[in-house]
């Protein structure tokens, strides 16, 4: 074992939520390493948007998670797509753009959490965008993410804005604004018609400083404790095993499956789950993996009439040239993802929030390139995927072993409550009324899947049970809570409780589930993170709030 070195933050993870951290707490010249098990993001397929379609069912990138049989979904195993690379999920994902409701975030003032209510909040999400339509109450300008409206051209998109109006559910012209419920384009983190990752914006320009140190494909097998204190970890680069000290913290940001499985390989956990692998329990904390939550989605997919301007360029010669284009000029057809629609629903009217997302993608669900005496051309078509936005369903997360490099088993137990099941029919009853305005009659073909046919309550839950899977947003598997919380895992300033030395910093640290994909969440709260860590988040609150009257009355506005 090679002697070790000294650092005064340790971020192990270099995902959504370790990047940001890297970058804000080493620009007052404090010394910072970040452990990444993954590699170099710099990929083609990961910097042009497009590339996605690439990148996911080829499970590039990525730890390769898939979760245990589900019993509510005929038993299959659900993928869990995470990023094992420069930026984590960051560099995987869709780039969608999305805050959630502000109730979200009062929800988790109004349960003990001090400090994480929607005004506390908001200021992180401001400092850490770079929004195409500038600064307002609400958005932020300069920041280092890059944030855009979807410009994807296709008349089909402007038919489901009419279809929300004409539906009832409204549109929304930006859903991160004063206004989140209604059918609305979306956004995507992408800077000049690449993505814009975690890594691109915040831990490339880090690792610009002579204070940042970065090892990548480097596994960590625990966390170092010294009484009830986090001293440092232990980690292989894949030839020999290393020791990295701290004299100040150690910080957990590698996500909802690893920071869990890791405060269990280090002894911190449910002794029972320790005392099944033969681990020495160092520190008793029952909620430890436990409180998952994601996003469950199933799909309504409908033949399109005539053809949208994506299949024709899926030809191998127009898709070459276009992914080239993109990655060398910035500018082109794969620049543009063909999902620009969302919507934010209630599926009832007295709901505080909606509890519905609705993604739109312009493609065929079997879409791939294809040419002339090669492969055919695919039908043209589109898929509406109603998401689960509120379950009650929770799963958790347990070691397989003791060994660090086996990966832990993830149970998810979606549609574990009946409630949950309520509200995917209802979600796929919404989206056949959405469908079926007259905005959509020169588009809709037939209904693909489930099909007409599939219309009773036996009908569509066998559909579901077949089908639906998850729209990868994971969290809540170290949640915080208030100090008589028997099951929380870190305090509001997401310290491990009863650990000195030791943060958890990523999803895992949510206590329930935000209204939309997870990763500008993520990005929030490593930055709140580190004024925490740095004693600054007082005076950013402070110094944001000169425009809460101007908040005040947009609030007041919509809510009326």
């Amino acid at each position: 074992m090679s002697r070790s070195e000294a650092y005064e933050y340790i971020i192990i993870g270099a995902g959504s939520a370790g990047s940001t951290l890297a970058n804000r707490l080493s620009e007052g010249g404090a010394s910072v390493l970040v452990i990444e098990a993954g590699g170099s993001d710099r990929s083609p397929l990961i910097s042009v948007p497009l590339g996605w379609g690439r990148i996911f069912p080829r499970r590039l990138f990525d730890w390769g998670y898939f979760a245990e049989p589900e019993k509510n979904l005929d038993g299959r195993r659900i993928e869990c797509a995470r990023g094992k690379v420069l930026g984590g999920s960051s560099s995987i994902n869709v780039m969608a753009y999305v805050r959630g409701h502000s109730a979200d975030y009062d929800r988790w003032a109004a349960s003990g959490l001090a400090g994480w209510g929607y005004r506390d909040v908001l200021p992180y999400f401001k400092r850490s965008e770079d929004w195409a339509g500038g600064e307002d109450a609400y958005r932020g300008s300069g920041g280092p993410l890059t944030t855009v409206p979807s410009n994807y051209v296709d008349p089909l998109a402007d038919a489901f804005l009419e279809a929300g109006e004409t539906a009832g559910h409204g549109v929304t012209q930006d859903y991160n604004g004063a206004r989140n419920e209604g059918v609305c384009r979306l956004q995507w983190t992408i800077r000049k018609g690449r993505r814009c990752s975690a890594s691109v914006a915040y831990l490339r320009p880090a690792l610009t400083r002579r204070n940042v140190t970065l090892k990548t494909r480097s596994l960590v097998h625990r966390v170092i404790l010294e009484g009830k204190r986090a001293v440092g970890v232990e980690y292989s680069d894949g030839k020999e095993m290393k020791i990295a000290r701290t004299t100040g913290e150690v910080i957990l940001s590698g996500g909802v499956i690893n920071s869990p499985q890791l405060l269990n390989l280090s002894g911190i956990g449910d002794p029972e789950e320790l005392a099944r692998h033969g681990i020495v329990c160092h520190h008793a904390l029952k909620g430890v993996g436990k409180n998952l939550q994601d996003h469950l989605s199933v799909g309504v997919e409908y033949g399109r009439n005539g053809d949208g301007p994506f299949v024709d360029r899926l030809r191998y010669d127009a898709i070459a040239m276009a992914m080239a284009q993109a990655f060398f000029f910035g500018t082109g057809f794969a620049t543009e993802i063909p999902g620009p629609i969302s919507g934010f629903l209630k599926t009832d009217t007295s709901l505080v929030q909606p509890d519905i997302q609705l993604l739109v993608t312009f493609i065929p669900s079997e879409s791939r390139p294809w040419f002339p005496g090669v492969r055919p051309r695919p039908c043209d078509a589109f898929m509406c995927r109603p998401v689960m936005l509120h379950p009650e369903s929770r799963g958790e997360i347990k070691l397989r072993s003791s060994d660090p490099r086996d990966a832990p088993e993830i149970y998810q137990n979606f549609l574990s409550e009946p409630r949950d099941w309520e509200t995917m029919r209802r979600g796929i009853e919404m989206t056949r009324d959405l469908v079926a305005q007259k905005s959509l009659d020169p588009f809709r073909g037939s209904e693909i899947q489930p099909g007409t046919a599939v219309r009773s309550k036996s009908e569509i839950d066998e559909y579901i049970r077949r089908t639906a899977w998850t729209a990868h947003h994971p969290l809540g598997t170290c949640r915080m809570g208030a100090i008589d919380d028997d099951m929380a895992v870190v305090d509001t300033e997401l310290r491990v409780r009863g650990i000195l030395g030791l943060r958890v910093v990523d999803a895992s640290v949510m206590p329930d589930m935000v209204g939309g994909n997870i990763n500008a969440p993520v990005i929030m709260i490593a930055e709140r993170a580190a004024d925490l860590i740095r004693g600054m988040a007082q005076k950013t609150n402070l110094s944001m709030n000169v425009r809460s009257d101007e908040l005040g009355e947009k609030e007041a506005h919509h809510a009326g």
